[in-house]
């Protein structure tokens, strides 16, 4: 090892790098814009300096679905426990008013007739369990009221009521919880990239979506909007405006039947955002297309939105998605492994602009691809025609009876010939 590294000298190696690194051209990478929906759907916004919090305790239900589980479970139990407390300190009055804590009254009750408010209830403890078994109507049967105390009934009445209150909204709250549209979402499915080919003659921009329950999304209908910074002809610059791209459906009322994974086309014309771009242009462009799919849940009518977004680098350009419906056995069995799935197919890498100027362009890129395709089978059935002779040249060696025998054959004037046939 001493030897080696006395053979180049160290300040050599150094400066051999240095001078490798300086010929080299340093690209730098475009920085990446922060997307403003994210792939599952989640809007990539964040609210700050918000002046007037007040208005969300006006509208306390939707606060209340809104926070997180370990929130929402946090308040819960609170609301009972200060509940509980709360009434067991109003029993625990109501009884130290009346004497029913006075260690007096024992012996007088067993002399006289003395009647407590509530029986058993002797200190703050037992107050707290009566208010529990009066809240939760547990009812062990220690602990009673008696018609001795007027104040006693109220108090008994006024509990009823809140507890009734607090079981209502913090039910109602859970179950508007679990039953929220976006948990239906989660089971449609986007394709992680979209494509663009010519469909009908047409420069298309296309993406999949599917369903993976059996149960349907009725009146299921697909927007597209694209996001992008802007700025006006008087400068000002408008950092998210959306504009809303038409979606190729042959269906009047603009709904889908998703009853299986469809393909949504959108057809890039004049309309289009992406008419003046080209496949050269579209890693260039600080473009998200993003995709809302509405619809009703079958099973509990509750509309439902489920969202996702592509960006530059996530749309191909000369890809097609490959089928994945097929029936087999008198059913249409849907494979979802090949979801995503796309093969490259032909398509010029010009935009529609120039396609609808010059339609020659389409032509000639269906013909290359033509004569690409029978170069390709030609060279593929060459291939398997040289292993065919190679394989049955190889056998007839390893094989030596499979060799043909030399005929010999007698001319008229007694000469021998020989010959293979």
């Amino acid at each position: 090892m001493l030897a080696r590294k006395s053979i180049i000298p160290e300040e050599y190696v150094l400066a051999r790098i240095a001078a490798e690194n300086l010929r080299k051209p340093r690209i730098r990478d475009r920085p990446r814009k922060a997307r403003f929906i994210a792939k599952n759907g989640a809007c990539n916004l964040a609210h700050k300096n918000i002046r007037e919090q007040g208005r969300f305790l006006q509208d306390i239900f939707t606060t209340l679905v809104d926070l997180k589980w370990r929130h929402t479970l946090v308040i819960f139990t609170m609301s009972f426990l200060c509940s509980w407390l709360l009434f067991a300190m109003m029993w625990w009055l109501v009884a130290f008013a009346h004497g029913d804590m006075d260690p007096s009254t024992e012996s007088t009750t067993n002399s006289t007739k003395w009647t407590p408010c509530v029986t058993c209830v002797r200190s703050f403890t037992s107050a707290f369990l009566f208010s529990i078994e009066v809240q939760v109507t547990i009812g062990f049967g220690g602990r009673m009221m008696t018609e001795e105390c007027p104040l006693a009934i109220t108090v008994l009445i006024l509990q009823n009521i809140v507890g009734l209150i607090i079981n209502a909204v913090m039910l109602g709250c859970i179950f508007m919880k679990t039953a929220q549209a976006h948990r239906r979402a989660e089971t449609l499915i986007f394709s992680r990239q979209a494509v663009i080919a010519v469909r009908n003659g047409k420069l298309c921009f296309m993406f999949r979506v599917g369903d993976l329950r059996k149960s349907m999304i009725i009146s299921a209908s697909v927007r597209i909007q694209v996001v992008r910074k802007t700025t006006t002809p008087e400068g000002e610059v408008i950092p998210i405006h959306q504009v809303d791209i038409p979606v190729d459906n042959p269906i009047e009322s603009n709904n889908i039947f998703l009853v299986a994974p469809l393909i949504i086309c959108h057809v890039i014309d004049k309309r289009s955002p992406l008419y003046d771009i080209s496949a050269a242009d579209l890693a260039l462009q600080d473009l998200e297309l993003i995709v809302i799919l509405e619809g009703v849940v079958e099973t509990t009518g509750i509309t439902t939105q489920a969202r996702t977004s592509y960006i530059a680098e996530e749309i191909l350009w000369g890809h097609r998605f490959v089928p994945i419906v097929t029936e087999e056995e008198g059913v249409y069995a849907v494979d979802y492994s090949k979801f995503g799935n796309t093969v490259k197919v032909a398509a010029p890498r010009c935009s529609a602009r120039e396609l609808d100027e010059k339609p020659s362009i389409l032509i000639q890129t269906l013909q290359k691809s033509e004569l690409s395709h029978q170069n390709s089978l030609r060279k593929r059935n060459s291939m398997r025609r040289n292993n065919s002779i190679r394989r049955s040249n190889s056998m007839r060696r390893t094989n030596p009876s499979l060799m043909v025998p030399k005929v010999q054959f007698i001319t008229p004037e007694g000469s021998q010939s020989a010959s293979e046939t």
